[in-house]
């Protein structure tokens, strides 16, 4: 219990986007990212050191059985040896894809930031695949993806606001394209946390 991961912030909330939207979670992000997305909303460049033990006490604060293993890039730092001290709780991660998802997590949420080649070397199997989506973007065919229970498609938002473009835009490929469902970031909408 001695490991240490680099923590930007511990909270609780609700999940604001995807299958799990409106559930109570605490949500660890974690320092560090392989990316460089301009839409990226979190800072994700700091952090601090906190050991496993800390992590588990801080926890004890919060009144929920669900984490949402966050950043930046959570796959960056997180490993089953890890994961097994969280055992009792539902583990969640939301991923860019761009490396294999420890096996104990229970829920695997991906917002690609790969190609689809690399994203299917990398998952297996996930519960969401979530493309944030500007007006113009392609999206790709299903069959392609690594297989899911959902497929999300979520419309861009330009300064913590829902852009209508890029909400009308995805409006028009579920519609052309019904495996996919919307996805909007209901924590920006109601302005929560």
């Amino acid at each position: 219990m001695n490991q240490k991961i680099k923590v930007v912030e511990i909270f609780q909330s609700i999940q604001g986007e995807g299958a799990n939207t409106g559930r109570n979670c605490v949500f660890i992000r974690l320092a560090g990212c392989n990316m460089n997305c301009s839409f990226c909303d979190t800072k994700w460049d700091i952090g601090k050191d906190m050991s496993i033990k800390d992590v588990l006490e801080e926890l004890k604060s919060y009144c929920s059985d669900m984490i949402v293993w966050t950043g930046g890039e959570p796959t960056l730092q997180l490993t089953n040896d890890i994961l097994r001290y969280f055992d009792k709780y539902f583990n969640c991660i939301e991923t860019n894809g761009t490396n294999k998802v420890p096996s104990l997590i229970s829920y695997v949420s991906v917002s690609p930031k790969v190609s689809q080649d690399v994203l299917v070397q990398n998952i297996d199997f996930a519960n969401e695949i979530r493309y944030a989506i500007k007006s113009g973007d392609i999206v790709p065919d299903t069959s392609t993806l690594p297989p899911a229970d959902n497929y999300f498609l979520s419309p861009i938002f330009n300064d913590k606001k829902l852009s209508k473009e890029n909400l009308d835009y995805c409006l028009k490929l579920i519609k052309e394209n019904p495996k996919w469902k919307l996805s909007v970031q209901i924590h920006n909408l109601l302005n929560v946390r």
